[in-house]
């Protein structure tokens, strides 16, 4: 093994060990080393902080339970472009449980090698965990299982400052088969798919309830308005009626009128007949 690989391996282990024997187990290893550069190295690497050191020993101890965690992550981060914000809040809240329940796990790992976890501690675990989701580097430093400090989800910082034993890489964690990842690929197209479906339906069922509503008065316009023709044309006839009726009276008065002229006439013709014949008298 090279002597950057010794210096990983050694420094692994070293950071997973207990942190009050560090110095010391660090110091016995750079004296054993056999090479004067690697044991230069190994008497360079800082002594982890509490919460670094309980990341570090769940890295160890659950390096397949951690790279799931991890894998997961660079997943949603992959998705969540393609994700609705409601989906989004979903993800994001099922990430803060898996988050704390890692932590939960790791300070669970300490505390029964003796160590006191304080809420200070857990919380710092936490926050470091969290970043391992959001950042790439973050993840690649938390699965070295080598970090000297924890992190913080919104801080931005160099990887070889907070890692010890050399740059780490990607984490390795197990790759799902082709088909696998076709099959997810192909899940995502579907699941946004029927996103755009239902969207798509619900629009539709909007315009359908307008369009039922709009047929219903407009049908209830035509009642009304079939009955108001209804009520002229009963109208129409009785004035049709009223109408027959007053030319058969303008008729008869007509007649009447005429006979009475003539009977008039004769009347006058007669006082003035009669005027005559007085006069003559």
């Amino acid at each position: 093994m090279s002597e950057a690989g010794d210096l990983e391996r050694i420094a692994a282990e070293l950071y997973a060990a207990a942190p009050e024997q560090f110095i010391a187990t660090r110091n016995a290893r750079a004296k054993d080393a056999g090479d004067a550069a690697l044991s230069a190295a190994i008497r360079a690497l800082r002594k982890p902080s509490v919460a670094a050191w309980v990341v570090n020993l769940f890295a160890h101890e659950r390096a397949a339970r951690l790279g799931q965690a991890l894998e997961l992550a660079a997943e949603l981060r992959e998705a969540q472009e393609d994700l609705d914000a409601s989906t989004l809040s979903q993800l994001g809240r099922q990430r803060r449980a898996l988050t704390n329940q890692l932590a939960t796990e790791a300070a669970s790992l300490a505390t029964a090698q003796g160590a006191r976890v304080t809420d200070t501690t857990l919380e710092a675990v936490r926050q470091t965990i969290s970043a391992a989701f959001f950042d790439p580097h973050a993840a690649a430093a938390v699965a070295s299982g080598r970090l000297v400090r924890d992190l913080e989800p919104t801080g931005s910082f160099d990887v070889d400052s907070v890692v010890g034993g050399g740059r780490p890489g990607a984490p390795v964690v197990a790759k799902p088969a082709a088909d696998e990842v076709g099959a997810r690929r192909q899940r995502r197209t579907a699941e946004r798919a029927l996103r755009e479906a239902e969207k798509a339906h619900d629009s539709a069922e909007r315009a359908a309830r307008r369009a039922d509503d709009e047929a219903k008065d407009a049908t209830d316009r035509v009642d009304r308005l079939d009955e108001r023709i209804a009520e002229l044309e009963q109208e129409l006839t009785r004035a049709r009626e009223d109408a027959t009726r007053a030319r058969r009276d303008a008729k008869a008065a007509g007649h009447r009128r005429r006979q009475t002229a003539e009977e008039l006439s004769t009347a006058e013709k007669a006082v003035d007949e009669a005027r005559r014949t007085l006069d003559a008298l």
